[in-house]
């Protein structure tokens, strides 16, 4: 599997690019309003920016990435959207997985699969827990907090300066 590369039962992550295909999906993906509502709004910079913003965090730590979510049974692909795992802003170490996808692909369960393949790539490379945020009144990805079996913490304000709803993930204890 290429570096950076994640693999599921029907997913491909794989870090996104600056080709003209992904570039095209990631734009309609975050200039859509039921999309970027539950973000606080369309991202500050364009496309190509935040790829390499993206391509920044993993060099930082290898660990961390936001990963283009491509479907392994399209021809071609269908990139359904957005999987991250990034340290979350202004905390002290903490690390957040989240999930943005595109309206095509919502009620497939691909937020889960991603998301249990990064906390799954987490947890291997040492990370003790994962923390999710949601906006209050997402359902659907406060349901995927529920699916990967987090723990809620309530509403909490620590992290993005407005009110979020907080789940925790612990990796598992291993008995040697």
């Amino acid at each position: 599997m290429p570096d950076g590369e994640l693999l599921t039962d029907r997913l491909r992550l794989r870090p996104w690019t600056t080709s003209r295909d992904d570039l095209a999906r990631l734009t309609d993906i975050y200039r859509r309003e039921e999309v970027t509502r539950w973000l606080g709004g369309t991202p500050s910079v364009g496309p190509v920016e935040l790829v390499c913003r993206w391509a920044q965090i993993r060099r930082a730590d290898p660990v961390h990435g936001c990963w283009a979510v491509e479907v392994r049974d399209g021809a071609p692909p269908l990139v359904a959207g957005t999987v991250l795992l990034k340290p979350l802003p202004g905390g002290v170490g903490e690390v957040e997985v989240g999930w943005h996808l595109h309206p095509d692909s919502w009620g497939r369960g691909y937020a889960t699969e991603a998301a249990g393949a990064v906390v799954e790539h987490a947890f291997v490379a040492g990370l003790p827990e994962v923390y999710a945020v949601v906006r209050p009144g997402n359902e659907a990805s406060l349901a995927v907090c529920r699916r990967l079996g987090m723990t809620p913490l309530g509403r909490l304000r620590r992290w993005y300066d407005v009110e979020l709803e907080a789940f925790r993930l612990m990796a598992p204890v291993v008995v040697e």
